[in-house]
């Protein structure tokens, strides 16, 4: 018999699709100008002829890391070259303004952070929380949320009242809803669980939560990029972010919205130049005069240039496409997938909902006659990059899809499977 990586390659050189899972290795950048006359699949293969990833494998793994397109790397090039040939480096307040534009809330809503985690450590630190008060989390939640409030309750008493999503938008609704007593403070919960890509219905939870006076702080770490994402209208209190998995932008960029009704409530522990209104320490005593009256004062420290330039150009790359345009594409690769995976039923269990609005970009499954971990790997060595889920006891395999993959991309994982799963 074949082996599963010579099935894969063979499959690959069937299709001799310039493309398919990106470009070559010589990451040449050329000139792009998106066709939007084209339509279908020509369409997206003009945008994934913009990433640098070879052809050796499929990338399936956006929801851990968004490879960045060559307009991205280009200008983080050119600011480089700029700042180190110049001494000049800048400063990030056109990025932030472009960024508050894109995700729909105010320029003075929004501070610049280094990643979703830094953002939510902000939150869970900065709500005003007493001994004995509690906050709602699931047990899918990341690392990067659920540390950050494990350590608040391990140093100052607060309980964690923790529940396992259900299935559908209005279970989890309902099922919030329940949890909610006279102790609840904050509402503390994923956009998108990073265990089986299930979306929470936030904009009706934030409703409720506010007409209980409980504050919404979201890990929103695959938001921006995803959805066709407006803030506003999702009428949380609080939501952290990153720019470096589905905004297609640079690591070590992120961002912290702070809706203006609520940003006195949230106290700055960590603060820098530009967090302050003033500052004294030849006084008796040395004074700190306030804070600026803007999510800025949750800025610290520098800023990198390069960086937010490349978070920039992520922006116009998906604004040129049409941020609804790349919604609509992100959840037709996930109903593909979803679509393709369930007919395996005899072989797999699928753990990603069925209702369709409760999922976007990704899909988890789990073998029903191997270890995830025997699939997982096999998969990862016949040429697919995947992310096994071992948090929260899920024990499965994630697919997270998005711009530069084609439905062909899905079909060659569908096609493998079989001799992977007997």
């Amino acid at each position: 018999m074949k082996s599963r990586r010579t099935f894969i390659q063979e499959i690959f050189a069937g299709l001799a699709i310039p493309g398919v899972v990106g470009m070559n290795s010589a990451f040449a950048f050329q000139p792009f100008k998106i066709n939007q006359s084209l339509e279908g699949e020509q369409f997206w293969n003009q945008i994934r002829s913009q990433f640098p990833l070879n052809k050796t494998r499929i990338y399936f793994n956006n929801g851990t890391f968004g490879p960045a397109p060559f307009p991205v790397q280009k200008a983080m090039e050119e600011s480089l070259t700029h700042i180190n040939s110049s001494g000049e480096y800048g400063n990030t307040e056109i990025e932030r303004e472009k960024l508050a534009a894109f995700i729909g809330v105010k320029t003075s809503e929004l501070s610049l952070t280094h990643n979703t985690t830094e953002g939510i450590n902000i939150m869970a630190w900065g709500i005003p929380l007493a001994k004995g008060d509690e906050v709602i989390i699931t047990n899918h939640d990341h690392v990067g949320n659920a540390l950050p409030w494990l350590n608040r309750a391990k140093l100052h008493g607060i309980n964690l009242k923790i529940f396992t999503p259900a299935n559908t938008q209005s279970e989890n609704l309902d099922l919030i809803k329940e949890l909610v007593n006279r102790n609840t403070r904050v509402i503390a919960i994923p956009h998108v669980t990073c265990t089986t890509g299930l979306v929470f219905p936030i904009r009706e939870i934030s409703e409720f939560a506010r007409s209980r006076g409980i504050f919404t702080a979201i890990d929103g770490a695959h938001g921006a990029g995803s959805f066709d994402l407006d803030l506003k209208d999702l009428n949380c209190d609080f939501y952290a972010g990153c720019c470096h998995k589905w905004l297609l932008g640079p690591s070590g960029t992120g961002f912290l919205y702070v809706n203006e009704e609520k940003l006195d409530q949230l106290q700055p522990y960590h603060i820098g130049g530009g967090s302050d209104t003033g500052w004294n320490l030849f006084g008796d005593p040395p004074t700190l005069t306030g804070y600026v009256d803007s999510a800025h004062r949750f800025d610290y420290g520098t800023q990198s240039t390069s960086l937010m330039k490349g978070v920039s150009a992520a922006l116009s790359f998906h604004e040129e496409i049409g941020k609804k345009k790349i919604e609509f594409r992100v959840r037709e690769l996930n109903e593909h997938l979803f679509n393709g995976l369930a007919q395996f039923g005899n072989q797999i269990e699928l753990l990603s909902s069925v209702e369709s609005q409760s999922r976007i970009s990704m899909v988890s499954f789990r073998p029903k006659h191997h270890s995830y971990q025997e699939v997982g790997n096999a998969l990862n060595k016949s040429g697919f990059r995947l992310r096994q889920v071992p948090e929260a006891g899920v024990n499965a395999i994630r697919i997270s899809t998005h711009i530069y993959n084609s439905k062909e991309d899905i079909d060659l994982l569908l096609k493998a499977l079989p001799s992977i799963l007997l």
